[in-house]
């Protein structure tokens, strides 16, 4: 191609008027509505609570430990006897992830025993500075009503904060296929108890290592564990 060659398209573009869609446009580009996400998405984290309201993450570090960004620091701490924050004898005294490195992986949601981080569908979160981007346990801990922290450079929109981590626990190691069409061992405050995973299909669940008597039988410890954990 020469040197002008491709001035005709430039100039063509330019009589033709804007054709640059502005990002906070959806697929409408005179709407402020954006495109629906997917059920999914990985976004940016939480740390839920149970249904009355104890902390879920008992500080194991186990999601800072598989995390290969290396992103999360968590350190635990023994529950004061007369103020526990959660079910068991620790909790996450600190928890930090740095979102310079996450890659959002979803490791961290994989690994974690109690459910304790999930992952929203909010993707869209900037930062001016280097300190904003480390998110600290009091910015990532659902308030009192189970809702999310928003940030003010955080763009949250109504579902954003829903069904997070939706395929953990029918597809990863941990959850088992077998767990399809079966409620999550533990509510959530705000939200109670999410609906069951769907997606794999009756042959695929037959071909899984294990029985789906099996499969039922670690939900039923799960379960037993789980509610103990957040009524007690």
């Amino acid at each position: 191609m020469g040197y002008l060659d491709g001035f005709p398209v430039t100039f063509k573009k330019i009589f033709e008027g804007v054709t640059t869609r502005q990002y906070r446009g959806g697929r409408d580009a005179t709407t402020e509505d954006k495109a629906p996400k997917p059920e999914r998405l990985h976004g940016r984290h939480v740390l839920n609570r149970y249904e009355d309201g104890m902390e879920k993450c008992i500080g194991c570090e186990l999601c800072a430990g598989v995390c290969p960004a290396k992103c999360i620091y968590v350190r635990g701490a023994d529950n004061p006897p007369d103020d526990p924050k959660s079910p068991g004898e620790r909790y996450g005294y600190v928890y930090e992830i740095n979102y310079l490195r996450c890659i959002h992986c979803d490791l961290c949601v994989e690994a974690c025993p109690t459910e304790a981080i999930t992952e929203t569908k909010l993707f869209e979160f900037s930062f001016t500075n280097r300190d904003d981007a480390i998110y600290t346990k009091d910015e990532l801990l659902v308030g009192d009503d189970g809702m999310p922290q928003h940030m003010p450079w955080e763009d949250w929109r109504p579902g954003e904060d829903e069904f997070t981590s939706g395929w953990m626990r029918a597809t990863a190691p941990g959850g088992k296929a077998a767990f399809e069409g079966k409620v999550g061992w533990s509510g959530e405050l705000g939200y109670g108890v999410r609906a069951p995973e769907a997606g794999q299909t009756a042959v695929e669940i037959e071909g899984t290592e294990g029985s789906s008597s099996s499969g039922d039988h670690d939900h039923d410890h799960d379960d037993s564990h789980g509610h103990g954990g957040g009524h007690h």
